[in-house]
């Protein structure tokens, strides 16, 4: 027998030997997280309804975060979602993902210290537990030499840092190439002394060239969310269902969802029977039932994509989308807290993933918008019989706006408008008396002019407003002082003021009770039907009726406060509207009307040019009783 191997031996040797030492060396595959989050990620039964293997396709509209992530021109994710969506899995699968396959330093930071503590005990630990590719990696806390404990998790190539919004200590200590905020709306202002919280953050990042940040929370009150403000500098991307009608890409919203109910008191319970209609399209105006729609194909779609090439990506997901929360629960949630403020706004952030702004029931701009009309271009709308001014002064401009008002209480927003210049030139007080002397007329020939005119004083040019005012005092521009408080009359008397000490120049100054006014408005704007009351506004765009306008109308809400002397009502600014100058131009032009106080049917009488029959009772006026209504038609 030969002492010599064959080359079919010394073939069979070599593989034996050199084929296991290659696959120690291979490289390691490269996967996309929510490739590596399907293969390998095991989701644990203390913190899932459905325990088990991972599947992407359970929750579609994870894949395109996830997918962001591994995008090398991407530095910075935002997801805004309600709860049950499963925000905090995109989180989870990230942070496994870096473990596995492209360690880093991690810092991981929640609202506040306890917070941190049992997410990293009821989530990241079983986690890590379940999926045998992290458990491998990342040691048992209970292990002496393990380095790990439960804010701080050690594995190769890198550490998990868990920490709170409120530990500046903990923010500004190590450097970190990946940042990941959890529930950010709900974080501290300021990290102790340091200041906020997420830039300290960031600020560990900035010697990684490769860098990620990823925020992550439910909406809360508009105009202070942070999260809202991180969308907004992102792709505003929203997830999107197909209509299976007129194939129209549409985001589910509350206002889209049809349905009907009956409720009935038992003991002083109210319960519900829900039916649910399904999606309305709101292209096309077809309904489709809740198993169909979400049936349909779906993608986000970007309101704004040139955010792309400045590395910021942002979603925003409501309930609607969630496989475990059925339509008809988010209904009952809403109409079992419809009469309470705290417990819907707690729906509208949760399940609606809409943020809170508290109106009562005032509607929102969105709504006033809907609800303007097409004014004919060249002529004033029919009704229409007289015409004020008012007008807010301000350092570099005027603001105005003309109303008309009718029978009963009815107006019609006529002309906002801007004059760009210093109070103190007559450059800006001749523009005005273009808006004021111009002559609006009717179809049949007939028009009205600006009768009176109310110019606030109560700024930095109040000597101008009154020199001005006393120019025009025959066109009854008068100077107007406003003074907030209960009790305060709308309109005062009229006192004469002198200008700088000359008893020879003055002005009549009107004192107006302005919060008297405000709540007349208010009630008016929550007239739903044309007629007594309720109050018209025009699409037309060279009016300025647009969304700054209602920002500006809507900017305040009467709120019952607190003081050394008692309880008191107020109006305070809402959250996220910086101005209200709509609002007292219109305030203004109300108190012109009031100083005023014509007689409206003798106006109409003279611009018909018919005898209107007059008795005893003019106008018996229709009993109104507005009420909220439901999206499918029936009363709160």
């Amino acid at each position: 027998m030969s002492r010599f191997k064959t080359p079919t031996q010394i073939a069979k040797d070599i593989n034996k030997t050199i084929k296991p030492a290659l696959a120690y060396f291979k490289p390691p595959e490269k996967l996309y997280v929510d490739e590596w989050a399907d293969k390998y990620r095991v989701l644990s039964p203390e913190s899932s309804a459905e325990p088990g293997p991972w599947r992407t396709t359970r929750t579609p509209y994870l894949k395109e975060p996830m997918r962001a992530f591994n995008d090398p021109k991407v530095h910075t994710i935002t997801m805004v979602a309600g709860s049950q969506i499963g925000k905090s899995e995109l989180q989870l699968n990230i942070i496994g993902y870096i473990i596995d396959q492209d360690p880093g330093s991690i810092m991981y930071i929640q609202p506040n210290l306890e917070a941190a503590r049992k997410f990293s005990r009821q989530r990241v630990a079983p986690m890590v537990r379940d999926s045998k590719k992290l458990n491998k990696k990342v040691h048992n806390t209970k292990s002496r030499d393990s380095g790990n404990t439960i804010l701080q998790k050690t594995f190769p190539g890198g550490i998990l840092t868990i920490c709170g919004s409120e530990s500046a200590a903990a923010l500004c200590s190590t450097p970190a190439r990946y940042v990941i905020g959890d529930e950010r709306d709900r974080w501290a202002v300021s990290a102790g002394n340091e200041g906020d919280p997420w830039s300290l953050a960031q600020a560990r990042q900035t010697t990684f060239y490769n860098r990620k940040s990823v925020e992550v929370s439910t909406p809360t009150i508009k105009g202070e969310s942070n999260i809202e403000t991180s969308f907004l500098l992102g792709t505003q991307e929203r997830w999107c269902h197909k209509c299976p009608c007129c194939g129209e890409y549409t985001n589910i919203v509350f206002d889209h969802v049809r349905f009907n109910y009956e409720s009935h008191v038992i003991k002083g319970k109210e319960f519900f029977d829900i039916n649910v209609l399904g999606f309305a399209c709101p292209h096309c105006g077809a309904i489709t039932p809740e198993h169909e729609i979400r049936k349909q194909p779906a993608k986000w779609i970007a309101e704004n994509p040139s955010a792309y090439d400045t590395g910021r990506r942002s979603f925003w997901l409501n309930a609607f989308s969630s496989p475990w929360t059925p339509w008809e629960k988010i209904i009952r949630k809403f109409l079992e807290a419809r009469k309470d403020p705290e417990k819907l706004k707690v729906v509208f952030n949760t399940l609606l993933g809409e943020l809170w702004e508290d109106r009562g029931d005032l509607a929102d701009e969105d709504e006033m918008l809907n609800r303007r009309e097409d004014y004919h271009p060249e002529y004033l709308p029919d009704g229409v019989l007289a015409l004020t001014c008012g007008v807010d002064v301000q350092d570099n401009r005027l603001e105005y706006e003309i109303v008309g008002f009718g029978l009963y209480g009815e107006t019609w927003g006529i002309k906002k408008g801007y004059i760009m210049g210093r109070p103190d030139s007559s450059e800006v007080w001749q523009r005005l008396d273009d808006a004021i002397n111009h002559v609006y007329h009717f179809r049949n020939g007939k028009g009205l002019k600006v009768t009176i005119t109310c110019v606030d004083s109560g700024g930095h040019f109040t000597q101008d407003v009154y020199e001005q005012c006393r120019l025009r005092m025959n066109r009854c521009v008068f100077p107007i002082k406003g003074k907030g408080g209960e009790g305060i009359p709308f309109v005062g008397k009229p006192n004469k003021v002198f200008i700088k000490g000359d008893k020879k120049r003055f002005v009549w100054l009107y004192s107006l009770g302005v919060d008297a006014g405000k709540s007349i408005i208010m009630d008016n704007l929550r007239v739903q039907e044309p007629g007594a009351k309720y109050c018209h506004f025009p699409t037309n765009e060279d009016r300025n009726y647009d969304l700054n306008f209602f920002s500006g109308l809507l900017s305040e809400k009467l709120t019952l406060s607190k003081t050394k002397s008692g309880n008191r009502w107020c109006w305070v600014k809402l959250p996220g509207h910086r101005a209200n100058e709509a609002l007292d131009c219109r305030n203004y032009a109300l108190a012109a009307f009031r100083i005023w106080d014509p007689d409206l049917t003798a106006i109409q009488e003279r611009l018909l040019g018919t005898q209107v029959q007059r008795t005893k009772v003019v106008h018996k006026a229709k009993k109104r009783v507005t009420k909220n209504r439901l999206l499918d038609g029936s009363d709160w």
